[in-house]
């Protein structure tokens, strides 16, 4: 199984919004039985709280159940079974690459806006996706939207891997239906 972890600040607002997010896209693409993704914070400030309302009642609208949401610390033990580490901000990619034992951990962590075409040619500096928990509602509409953009890389480049390790599986075999 190939496993995901989103992390931001407390695991309160930007990184379940992308675990839910990238849940529902993983089941959309049939590969929820093969992609486990799951969230965690950097700090333990917000350890064990609910999801911010303010997200929780975005995702609401977008279809999505966070309410058994509670938020973790990220351990630097889950390196050892995480395909792939998504840093919501330039912070979190810096204090989550400083965790890595070694250099081909520290390649585990990308920033989730590293998938969105559109910001592609960007600097690095500028992939980070700002918290939203210090403004309003619209706020934690434009987080999302920039988690969104970035949610079909995350599927399309892990549905490659799990391509490569799968011989014939999905994107290899559809291939011969063109």
């Amino acid at each position: 199984m190939y496993s995901i972890v989103a992390v931001c600040t407390g695991n309160i607002c930007r990184s379940p919004m992308a675990e839910f997010a990238l849940r529902r896209a993983f089941e959309a693409a049939g590969l929820g039985e093969r992609v486990r993704i799951d969230s965690a914070g950097v700090s333990d400030e917000e350890l064990g709280n609910p999801v911010d309302p303010r997200a929780g009642d975005l995702l609401r609208r977008e279809g999505l159940d966070a309410s058994a949401h509670s938020a973790q610390v990220f351990d630097p033990a889950r390196f050892a079974d995480r395909d792939l580490v998504l840093a919501l901000d330039v912070v979190h990619w810096r204090r989550l690459r400083a965790l890595a034992p070694d250099a081909p951990t520290a390649a585990k962590v990308r920033l989730l806006r590293e998938f969105d075409p559109a910001v592609a040619g960007s600097e690095h500096s500028e992939l980070g996706i700002y918290d939203p928990w210090y403004g309003g509602a619209e706020d934690f509409e434009t987080t999302y939207g920039m988690i969104a953009a970035a949610v079909p890389g995350v599927v399309r480049a892990v549905a490659e891997e799990l391509d490569a390790a799968v011989p014939g599986a999905g994107r290899a075999h559809d291939a011969g239906h063109a």
